[in-house]
């Protein structure tokens, strides 16, 4: 995991993230022109190489097409996500709530329940969260994927059998899932996508068997396999909040 963690991005992911971060905060419609490469290599103070780089990170993101010619130069070709779950692209409806504020109160209530379930949980309960993990093993869609995930996560606080604070996930992960609009994974997610399944397995595995030692030392791993590398700021997990999926 350190190894994943700590890559520091290049320049070309500097500047890509940087593009990106520009059109999600502005909003910026489908079909906009960003200017021509010259233009961004200005704006942005790199070489011709680099810039190469920067737009074919954008344009695997399916974030920017490139137009030759007369009229032509960079333009918008999608809008960016709105949250990076580890190996997960998710972008959201508008809504009154942040996304990321949506996830990291999901994160800390998980961070009070998971140790609950623990010593509450029952077969039933295991059984739900093992099933959870089959779904995430065979999804065949990356929006299907963040619903067994999600489901994973619902059945360990439903066994913490905190009435309160359980509606209250359950309100959160209703507000989620309800405002979700794509989930895309990202370009060589294999190592990530699969890491994240055996992690959420050994959890179900250490709530079953009331192992706490093995618990604490999953729940880190959980919260690392949040971190995007190349761009953390939009991560529940970035370093001013304590998230995992």
């Amino acid at each position: 995991m350190s190894s994943r963690q700590g890559t520091n991005p290049s320049r070309a992911q500097q500047v890509a993230s940087a593009i990106e971060n520009e059109l999600l905060a502005a909003r910026t419609p489908v079909g906009t022109s960003l200017g021509r490469r010259t233009d961004l290599m200005e704006k942005h103070q790199v070489s011709p190489m680099i810039m190469n780089e920067v737009l074919r990170i954008l344009r695997d993101r399916g974030l920017v097409v490139v137009k030759p010619g007369p009229g032509g130069g960079v333009f918008v070709a999608s809008r960016p996500p709105q949250v990076r779950l580890g190996a997960l692209d998710v972008w959201f409806s508008q809504t009154a709530t942040d996304p990321l504020d949506m996830f990291e109160a999901r994160t800390h209530l998980e961070d009070t329940l998971t140790p609950v379930a623990l010593d509450r949980a029952g077969p039933s309960d295991v059984r739900d969260m093992e099933w959870a993990v089959e779904e995430m093993r065979s999804a065949a869609t990356p929006r299907a994927f963040l619903d067994a995930n999600l489901r994973f996560h619902m059945a360990i606080a439903r066994a913490a059998r905190i009435t309160v604070l359980t509606g209250m996930y359950e309100a959160v992960a209703t507000i989620i899932t309800g405002s979700v609009t794509k989930v895309e994974l990202l370009p060589g997610h294999e190592e990530m996508y699969t890491h994240s399944i055996e992690v959420h397995a050994e959890i179900a595995t250490a709530i079953r068997e009331q192992d706490r030692e093995a618990l604490a030392k999953l729940m880190v791993l959980h919260r690392q396999d949040l971190v995007r590398a190349s761009d953390s700021s939009r991560s529940p997990a970035a370093a001013k909040r304590s998230a995992c999926l």
